[in-house]
């Protein structure tokens, strides 16, 4: 195996680990925001007006956390195999032409 598809390997296993953990820190902080949600309403004891409020600003912060957490990632992913030469335009082959006297489908 050479240096280079020792590093690539290295890299895609790098790059595995930074999703599956940031995935996991978004998932553990969703779950904190909505345990301590659950708390307030719970010691809020039927007042419909700051319930609502605790919800929203509970539903809120879940949506904009996960929300930032995709839209890093994908900017990432997307100047990652730009910089790798991946992304970009890339050509479509041309289409077949029928020789003289055929016509195509």
């Amino acid at each position: 195996m050479s240096r280079d598809e020792a590093r690539a390997i290295r890299d895609v296993e790098l790059e595995k680990d930074r999703a599956r953990y940031g995935l996991l820190a978004v998932v553990i902080s969703n779950l904190a925001i909505a345990g301590v949600a659950v708390f307030g309403v719970w010691r809020l004891d039927g007042d419909k007006s700051v319930i609502v409020g605790v919800l929203t600003a509970a539903f809120t912060a879940v949506s904009s956390m996960t929300t930032a957490y995709l839209g890093i990632k994908a900017v990432s992913n997307t100047a990652r195999s730009i910089a790798l030469g991946d992304g970009g335009l890339r050509q479509q082959p041309p289409a077949p032409t029928a020789p003289p006297g055929q016509r195509t489908g």
